[in-house]
């Protein structure tokens, strides 16, 4: 029988030194070793390092911090005790003043090299709490037969296992107190290898702190499992979502089969708020809504500032979603349209916009991937755009985009390299990027949110 798996390449197991050079964009340190470049997770600019190999390729190496012998002056202990493990952080050693030079050097040099923009105004960053600031995460789950241990959590750094964590400095509090018990509960199920995930969301109560914050008030769990659940394990599922005012749904095939089991109220909806827009937006707990509360607050008025909308103006919104910054954009407009490409979505945002008595915003969905020429919305002349893509940005429809002519267009980006990219084909089709900047949505990662304003030049 022939074997196809390559043999596993064996690696040093003694620690080198190592100078770091400078950041990577993923916040790992970069070295070099003999002319080839490294890798060093942990580590941080200026450093010198004890490191062991993790990986060899034929162009770089990979290695992990085991000893910090001359620390950086931006090195601090990281607020979860888990952070040398897990990998849903990788930047907890950093400060976060050093997190947000780092992100702003990341959208300046892809701006640069990908874009060819080299003259714009930089934005203040945008930042938030950097502890319990996330409200929606998916959580693994895997029974450990070895350890009789049950995992729940997120993947272990450059690997597939589950990081044995039992708590998580920037889950919401109500989520990450709830990791242990879950734990204990799930070890005792009879059916906990056909538990593969859960999606925890966290609705926020109407009340604001008084720095601007709002309490999470209903947690819902979305437990995902392959097999049908034995009536023992969906009774002790049940009474911990009853004990720990959870609410529950379970999914057991694709997404169309969530369905809510406790509390039987009829009820399928969590709440976030905007304040500044007198604004109480419904999700269901699978929908996609941003993580930071906070910070997505401070992003929708600062891209009101930059889109600067009229009462007399047509604006549209592309990739809307349920309408989160559709419907800040009704307060201030005469009209605005928000298009997007799931249709489930869409009939969120026309429910958020009656709910919140918004009679001025219209709905549509379509695939904003192809050509959108004789569609309904399309026709009429908009004054603004914002557009809010995923991460493969919207180059298929910058061409028809910049042929709405419009004044103005805010694009918010979840991806530098897409972004610079289609910054510069809007200027190839007329338009001059003036100002970007970046907001800091997922503190102690590398994800890097942004934001532009791009005019048209002027005849």
């Amino acid at each position: 029988m022939r074997h196809s798996r390559r043999k596993r390449q064996k690696l040093p197991e003694e620690a080198i030194e190592l100078q770091i050079q400078r950041l990577s964009h993923d916040g790992r340190g970069v070295a070099s070793i003999e002319g080839k470049i490294a890798f060093v997770d942990g580590a941080i600019t200026g450093e010198t390092v004890l490191a062991q190999f993790t990986s060899r390729r034929r162009q770089f190496d990979e290695l992990k911090t085991v000893e910090v012998l001359s620390p950086s002056p931006d090195r601090v202990n990281p607020p979860c005790e888990f952070a040398g493990i897990c990998g849903g952080c990788s930047m907890q050693h950093i400060a976060p003043a050093a997190q947000i030079a780092l992100k702003q050097s990341v959208l300046h040099e892809q701006l640069q090299h990908i874009g060819n923009i080299e003259r714009f105004a930089s934005i203040p960053p945008l930042r938030s709490q950097t502890e319990g600031y996330r409200r929606k995460a998916r959580l693994a789950i895997r029974y450990v037969h070895k350890k009789e241990s049950m995992l729940v959590g997120f993947r272990e750094k450059n690997s597939s296992f589950i990081a044995d964590m039992s708590s998580c400095a920037v889950l919401n509090r109500s989520v990450s107190d709830l990791i242990a018990p879950l734990r204990a509960l799930l070890l005792g199920f009879e059916g906990r290898l056909a538990l593969p995930q859960i999606e925890v969301a966290v609705g926020e109560s109407a009340e604001a702190e008084a720095d601007g914050t709002h309490r999470p008030d209903r947690v819902a769990f979305i437990v995902r499992h392959l097999e049908p659940l034995p009536d023992a394990d969906l009774q002790a599922l049940l009474a911990f979502a009853q004990e720990h005012a959870i609410e529950l749904y379970l999914q057991p095939k694709g997404p169309d089969s969530v369905h809510k089991l406790w509390p039987e109220d009829g009820c399928h909806r969590l709440y976030y708020y905007l304040p500044d827009f007198d604004l109480r937006l419904a999700f269901h707990p699978a929908d996609f809504t941003q993580v930071n509360g906070e910070l997505n607050r401070a992003m929708i008025a600062r891209a009101m500032e930059l889109l600067d909308p009229q009462p007399e103006e047509t604006v549209l919104d592309l990739f809307c979603g349920l309408g989160n910054f559709t419907l800040p954009i009704a307060r201030r407009v005469k009209a605005v349209v928000g298009v997007e490409g799931s249709q489930e979505m869409v009939e969120r945002g026309a429910e958020n916009a009656a709910a919140n008595g918004i009679d001025n915003a219209r709905f549509y969905s379509a695939d904003l991937t192809i050509d959108f020429d004789e569609t309904t919305w399309a026709q009429p002349v908009y004054d603004k755009i914002l557009l809010d893509p995923p991460r493969s940005g919207a180059i298929e429809i910058i061409p028809r985009l910049a042929a709405f002519r419009a004044k103005k267009i805010v694009y918010i980006s979840c991806n530098p390299a897409t972004l610079a990219r289609d910054a510069g084909e809007l200027v190839k089709h007329g338009y001059v990027m003036s100002q970007a900047g970046v907001m800091d949505m997922f503190p102690h990662t590398g994800h890097v949110e942004s934001i532009a304003e791009f005019n048209l030049k002027k005849p």
